[in-house]
């Protein structure tokens, strides 16, 4: 077990290139079992998740093999298993993606109902949803899912009741090869949607309308293998554009998609960051003080409910009062306390946050209480007078690739220490 130890107070400057997108990563590797033949997949991010995942598939007889920095050659001709166990699928909630990828290439699966950070109640009814929609039979028992689509996927109409990353790639996963046209309706639009939407059309999958209100499939009989580039993380990105506006410092930030992070460039600029994007970069810097602003969460293309915890240090930092409404997560707010031990001024009613700004924080010991909230407390801990110890550093792995050595290469005073007070307590228990 890790901590980070964090000395305040140092601008950041200097470059960082951004990694392969967490949250298309973890739905691409599960698509690849679906070809025909071997995958190539390339800017693959370098994070728990991801090895995770190819843990789970190397387990199920597909070839794993790291063939370059960030990239893998997938084969999964070999897969000799459509079940995945507790002990697999409780480490991250992406393995509900292998649902619909098996639905695909087997006609049926089953797969334990999935862990992941705690940001409130994320049931699989959509999911399921589609599934049934599509001709599948779903059993949930003892913590499993059943899914069996009997004599083959029948393309259908799926209006789905929310909008849900997972519930439409699910959705587009199982429907690629399923007999006929299936059309979307109410889906979520997030670029990594497309991305999915992309490597599959790639593969030889009719797909049309990713990134709008309404995806049409039209179902084909064989997918092939591929050669893929994943796209850059924009929640990534986002992290260390709040980092270098929190800090004052002066940052270019390189291998960005612009387009992605149109919003979340708007909502920062407003807080006082000066943000210039160009082609594939992005330059940052603050020179005034940060700003109040009011934020909501939504879907894309709203501000990302994965930016609201770093988003939750600026304005804790900025002149006057903000509110925050989270439109997502039930339980999004839990870091909360931990910035409170900080000196924020944070009072949470619900979905809502009311934050009055302070002119600083105050080192302390923190915990990640989730992944976002995580890469929050480390920028609180550059900006804070004194020392932060950051624990739960296991939630930061699980989306951030050297998430300290990047930041140490801007400057930042931070390291990676084993945690002997948590082992021995971990031992006592």
């Amino acid at each position: 077990m890790d901590k980070l130890v964090i000395r305040g107070g140092r601008p950041l400057h200097g470059k960082v290139d951004i990694g392969g997108a967490k949250n298309a990563a973890v739905a691409i590797l599960p698509a690849t079992i679906m070809a025909e033949g071997p995958c190539t997949i390339q800017n693959v991010p370098d994070i728990s998740d991801v090895h995770i995942l190819l843990e789970i598939m190397s387990s199920m007889g597909v070839d794993v093999r790291m063939t370059g920095k960030h990239e893998y050659y997938l084969d999964g001709r070999g897969l000799v298993s459509s079940v995945i166990e507790h002990e697999e699928a409780r480490r991250m909630r992406a393995s509900y993606y292998f649902l619909g990828a098996m639905l695909s290439r087997f006609g049926k699966a089953a797969v334990a109902l999935p862990g992941g950070c705690n940001l409130g109640a994320r049931p699989i009814d959509q999911h399921l949803k589609a599934f049934m929609a599509l001709g599948c039979e779903c059993v949930v028992d003892h913590g499993m899912v059943y899914c069996d689509s009997g004599r083959g996927l029948k393309g259908n109409q799926v209006i789905f009741d929310i909008v849900s990353v997972g519930a439409t790639i699910n959705a587009m996963l199982a429907a690629c090869k399923a007999e006929g046209r299936t059309v979307l309706q109410n889906v979520a639009k997030e670029p990594h949607v497309v991305d999915v939407a992309n490597i599959l059309n790639m593969m030889g999958a009719d797909i049309r309308g990713a990134g709008t209100d309404t995806i049409k499939i039209n179902g084909v009989k064989h997918l092939r293998g591929v050669e893929y580039s994943i796209i850059p993380d924009q929640i990534e990105a986002g992290t260390f554009i709040a980092a270098a506006v929190a800090t004052g410092g002066d940052v270019e930030i390189d291998n960005i998609t612009p387009k992605h992070l149109e919003t979340i460039v708007s909502r920062i600029r407003e807080m006082g960051g000066e943000i210039t994007l160009d082609e594939e970069c992005a330059y940052v810097r603050r020179r005034g003080p940060l700003l109040a602003t009011n934020l909501r969460t939504m879907p894309h293309p709203g501000f990302p409910t994965d930016m609201t915890p770093q988003a939750s240090v600026l304005l804790a930092l900025a002149e006057g009062t903000s509110v925050i409404q989270e439109g997502i997560w039930s339980n999004r707010f839990r870091y909360a306390d931990e910035l409170r031990r900080m000196g924020a001024r944070f009072s949470v009613e619900g979905k809502t946050a009311i934050i009055s700004g302070v002119s600083k924080f105050s080192g302390a010991p923190v915990v990640s209480t989730d992944l976002r909230a995580g890469a929050a407390m480390v920028i609180a801990g550059l900006c804070a007078d004194g020392m932060t110890e950051v624990r739960g550093v296991e939630y930061i792995d699980r989306g951030y690739e050297d998430f300290v050595g990047k930041l140490r290469a801007l400057g930042a005073d931070i390291e990676r220490v084993e945690d002997l007070e948590e082992q021995i307590v971990q031992q006592e228990a």
